[in-house]
């Protein structure tokens, strides 16, 4: 029974995963585009085309509800879920449409996929190319053109962000922190010709020509990527322009081979991965919130390692092995079974309240009313998670000191060895082992908690990294993604649930991966060190 419970335990977890990386992998793989005649009631024939994202099989009832005909003695009706895209034109881009709604299914070698800024994605008929209004006559080089037109467009975009979040940024920078250093001297009630005030408006007069250059810089960027439009059919002969100023990819499914759709592949989990996401957290990649999860995991390491080793080190080594040792081991065994939700509640209320807002009255006051660590951040989220994970460092460190045999601490101390000494050139070097295991637990268990922090600095979208080149570099005080609150915003609050759907799988299997990952490390520099001390206690 115990080798059946196991056995089945061990198929819902490969199910699991299994099932999560069928839906997520598959998410990325360019599907080809269909086109639908659709059956009108006043015979004239309607068409859609878009890509068919799933299938089932339904009771004829539920489709004659719908006032969709099926025929008679019919028990049960395929249809098929088709994604038309064009959400600008026809408002929900996912429909249903019964097999006895169409009369024929093909696939068009014509009909091209845009992926857009905004709007997602568009299905329709390339028909030609305008350049500052005026229609070019390419011909059979309508495509190349497309392309070379695309390439140019993505070039302005790179230098646009570059100019956005580094240049600009850098001003915006230099001039808040001017602003700050001139509010400082007014609550320093400095005299009015004060030689200062003059040093800081001459240096602000610099960087607002500075920002203006830039400005004019950006916007000749703006209208170069204008200036090109995509002229297009939607599959009902609507005509339409698209901006190649909103396009990030456009290719033709159809007519790709397997190594062409390969390579799509490859290019959309890149995107995945290193982009920053759109859409309502849709589309797009996830980069943020790897970044993130990950920042704020090592921090977390940072802070809870110290204090969990301490803490087990004076338990087992220093305190007096009573009563009142025994009720701190409960306590510790205790927190561990806290639910995560009554740490964020702790976290909001004494480190960003009580800790955050003395920090700002005391070292940033030109900045009140509003906050700067007064708010929910990146470095209490790393504090919450380190007094979460805490209790799992403590337990398995003094574990792996009760390992360690009483006479190697013996035989140290009869060779001449303090008590200090040997805790820290035998003891703990051979309890590495289980330090080392209890801390990547720890990142575990802290990459896929997500309720703490929704309440002390887990946002939605972040404008920014809290990484960048301006002082002090790292900005603990800057809210931040997560991968597991981005599952949690995309599966639950998005507001187009079939779209959001493959990027939930694929977060999630990006998240166990991760955490995987994490357990492994923690295995293999187990062994190692295991064996490493094994052999030299042999």
């Amino acid at each position: 029974m115990t080798a059946a419970t196991v056995s089945f335990c061990l198929i819902m977890v490969f199910g699991l995963l299994g099932l999560i990386m069928f839906e997520g992998l598959g998410h990325f793989w360019p599907k080809n585009s269909v086109m639908l005649e659709i059956k009108s009631a006043n015979s004239e024939a309607r068409y859609e085309l878009g890509e068919v994202v799933d299938r089932e099989t339904v009771p004829a009832e539920q489709v004659r509800a719908l006032g969709i005909f099926v025929p008679e003695g019919q028990a049960a009706v395929d249809r098929i879920l088709l994604k038309t895209g064009n959400r600008d034109v026809v408002g929900f881009d996912f429909h249903w449409y019964a097999t006895t709604q169409f009369t024929s299914l093909e696939y068009p070698l014509a009909a091209f996929t845009a992926e857009r800024e905004e709007w997602g994605n568009f299905y329709g008929f390339a028909k030609g190319l305008e350049q500052e209004g005026k229609k070019l006559n390419l011909g059979d080089q309508l495509w190349p053109e497309i392309e070379l037109r695309l390439d140019r467009k993505n070039e302005l975009k790179d230098r646009i962000n570059h100019l956005q979040k580094k240049e600009m940024g850098k001003v915006n920078h230099n001039i808040e922190r001017l602003r700050l250093r001139s509010k400082k001297l007014d609550l320093a009630q400095a005299a009015l010709n004060d030689s200062r005030y003059s040093e800081i408006a001459q240096e602000r007069l610099t960087w607002d020509k500075r920002y203006q250059v830039l400005s004019l810089e950006l916007a000749k960027l703006y209208s170069e990527m204008s200036r090109d439009a995509l002229v297009v059919s939607t599959a009902s002969g609507q005509t339409l322009k698209l901006p190649f100023s909103t396009l990030i990819n456009v290719f033709q499914p159809n007519r790709m081979s397997v190594l062409d759709k390969l390579g799509h592949y490859f290019m959309k989990v890149g995107e995945f991965v290193f982009d920053d996401p759109r859409e309502a957290n849709t589309e797009g990649g996830v980069f943020p919130a790897i970044f993130g999860t990950v920042m704020m995991v090592m921090l977390m390491s940072v802070i809870v390692t110290p204090f969990g080793v301490i803490a087990a080190i004076y338990l087992h080594e220093y305190a007096h092995q009573g009563r009142w040792t025994q009720i701190i081991r409960i306590a510790v065994n205790n927190l561990a079974g806290v639910p995560s939700i009554v740490y964020g509640v702790f976290g909001l209320g004494f480190f960003v309240y009580i800790v955050g807002g003395s920090i700002d009255k005391l070292m940033f006051p030109a900045l009140l009313p509003a906050p700067t660590f007064g708010t929910p951040g990146l470095l209490w989220s790393s504090l919450t998670l380190a007094l979460l994970t805490v209790p799992v460092v403590i337990v398995a460190t003094e574990e792996g000191l009760s390992r360690i045999p009483r006479n190697i601490r013996e035989g140290s101390l009869a060779l001449g060895a303090t008590k200090a000494e040997t805790l820290w050139r035998t003891v703990l070097p051979m309890a590495t082992p289980a330090m080392i295991t209890g801390l990547i637990l720890a990142v575990a268990r802290a990459a896929g908690e997500v309720a703490p922090l929704m309440m002390v600095g887990v946002v939605k979208m972040a404008p920014a990294l809290p990484l960048d080149t301006n002082f002090p570099y790292l900005h603990l005080d800057q809210k931040f993604m997560h991968l597991g609150f981005h599952i949690y915003d995309v599966g639950f609050q998005s507001p187009n649930v079939e779209a959001a759907r493959p990027l939930v799988y694929a977060t999630s299997l990006l998240l166990v991966v991760i955490i995987i990952a994490l357990n492994l490390t923690a295995i293999i520099v187990r062994n190692r060190l295991r064996e490493k001390y094994d052999s030299a206690e042999s």
